[in-house]
């Protein structure tokens, strides 16, 4: 399935840190920020975060909330996110449902093998539970700022 903005998302309930579970249309009247990463504690995935971590206070100020997505399971996700100080909770997605969903699973090269992983790709969801913008092979400098103007610029 693909997205198109403007489109109401299907909603979902996935499993997240803090032993929350998160259910887009439990969401609505706040924009969402969903951003799918490829692993807990690797280098670009940790300064991401932080990013995130570091502008959160500006998100809440622009009534959004956010969501890092990866196939890692809880525990790692609670050990990253503590590591780390995440203000936000983390979403294990093991069983790939909302990766599909989001079409970011990408064949990738590592050591000359082919792998099914996750492309690093942000979605913007507005207070309606629309796509209102999207971000795919995300570069880490200066991603999170980019994502946060668009956030305010649609108060």
């Amino acid at each position: 399935m693909s997205l198109t903005l403007g489109q109401t998302l299907p909603d979902f309930t996935a499993e997240a840190t803090s032993d929350q579970q998160v259910s887009l249309s439990a969401l609505k009247g706040k924009k969402v920020v969903l951003y799918f990463y490829p692993k807990d504690s690797t280098p670009g995935c940790t300064n991401q975060g932080g990013d995130f971590r570091d502008l959160y206070k500006d998100f809440q100020a622009a009534n959004t909330l956010v969501f890092g997505i990866s196939r890692d399971g809880l525990r790692s996700h609670e050990n990253f996110k503590a590591k780390q100080s995440f203000p936000f909770e983390l979403i294990s997605d093991k069983d790939e449902a909302l990766c599909k969903l989001f079409d970011v699973l990408k064949l990738k090269k590592m050591f000359g093998k082919e792998h099914l992983g996750i492309e690093r790709s942000t979605f913007l969801i507005d207070e309606e539970g629309k796509l209102a913008q999207e971000w795919r092979k995300v570069k880490v400098p200066g991603h999170v700022q980019e994502v946060l103007e668009a956030a305010q610029a649609l108060a």
